[in-house]
């Protein structure tokens, strides 16, 4: 049983991807300093998969810390890399904690990876490195523009930093999965999105206005060039971007991998506008949503959905989930969220 170290393992998407790589035969241990996240979430892991996971809570950082943990996990056969700060709108605020956080923690890391010579590494990218791209739907030859936010900045320059890094390793595969917009929550209900202060995304946006904590929900622009005139975006379910973690390992320990570095969209391949969301989100609950349209918000890009042909054909990467899905999932975990108190 291969052991695989995550990174941001308490995450939205690293504990569903925990999740999945376990129920796949994979041994995990996590690192997260809980700066963004909670460690409720393992008991959520434990709930679904009957395992305890070791969590280390590092700051990636400190790499004394971070060097340690490899120290005492010799065995670790691969990495994925989420741990990093991930809110557009802050990352405008917060330029330099951005930067430091995002790509600090990455090349320390990657020291690691180089010294204990690990043999394949996944990060966590975004479909940000393409900024307001020129033909949609993206591919991943289409190149990348310049970054509309910090927080897409450091996707980049992570990039940048791993295909450098890769064409040097004797040792490491590198695959780069750029995610589209993960929504909505485990099947079972008991993983799911818990933003830390008011929510930068649009699906907690929308669940936490439905439900009541949040007053009114704000849509950042009518004016767009899209067909209702909000940001057009390719939304995919956790579980779907989860599982395409297990495949990646999966693909490089077939020795499939064409090259050092290799890099894949991770979306539904189509388009869906804010306002259609909402919609969605509408049927699915039966709440009317309280919402207000506002100003354009810095950061924000027109409208992006992936090309997912490359992750379909090579990886064998099958969506389980649709829009319906992901409204619902979205909404039964707020609701068990306020049964909780939380």
């Amino acid at each position: 049983m291969s052991k695989i170290l995550v990174t941001g393992g308490c995450g939205y998407i690293g504990s569903h991807t925990v999740v999945d790589l376990i129920e796949n035969g994979f041994e995990v241990i996590s690192i997260d300093d809980n700066s963004k996240s909670s460690d409720d979430s393992l008991q959520g892991i434990k709930k679904i998969t009957g395992k305890e996971i070791k969590n280390y809570k590092v700051d990636l950082k400190d790499f004394p810390s971070v060097d340690a943990v490899f120290k005492e996990n010799q065995d670790i056969a691969g990495i994925i890399h989420f741990a990093a700060y991930k809110a557009v709108g802050e990352s405008v605020d917060l330029p330099l904690e951005y930067y430091e956080n995002n790509l600090f923690g990455l090349i320390n890391v990657l020291k690691c990876v180089r010294e204990y010579k690990i043999g394949a590494f996944v990060f966590s990218s975004s479909c940000t490195v393409y900024g307001n791209p020129d033909v949609i739907p993206v591919t991943e030859q289409s190149p990348t523009k310049p970054a509309e936010s910090p927080y897409g900045a450091t996707k980049q320059m992570a990039e940048t930093i791993l295909q450098d890094f890769a064409k040097v390793s004797q040792d490491t595969k590198v695959i780069l999965l750029r995610y589209f917009n993960p929504v909505g929550a485990h099947p079972s209900i008991e993983l799911g999105e818990v933003p830390i202060g008011k929510p930068q995304n649009l699906v907690p946006a929308v669940t936490q206005t439905a439900i009541g904590k949040l007053p009114q929900m704000k849509v950042w622009g009518d004016d767009y060039d899209t067909r209702d005139g909000s940001c057009l975006r390719d939304f995919i379910h956790v579980s779907d971007i989860a599982h395409a973690h297990t495949l990646a390992f999966q693909y490089m320990d077939e020795g499939k991998s064409k090259s050092n570095c290799e890099i894949f969209n991770l979306g539904s391949g189509n388009g869906v506008t804010v306002l259609e969301v909402i919609k969605a989100f509408e049927k699915v609950s039966g709440v009317k949503l309280n919402y207000v349209i506002g100003p354009r918000r810095a950061g924000d890009v027109i409208a992006i959905y992936a090309n997912n042909h490359h992750a379909v054909s090579e990886l064998n990467w099958h969506l389980k989930y649709d829009l319906d899905d992901m409204m619902r999932t979205a909404w039964e975990w707020e609701q068990k969220l306020q049964k909780l108190g939380k």
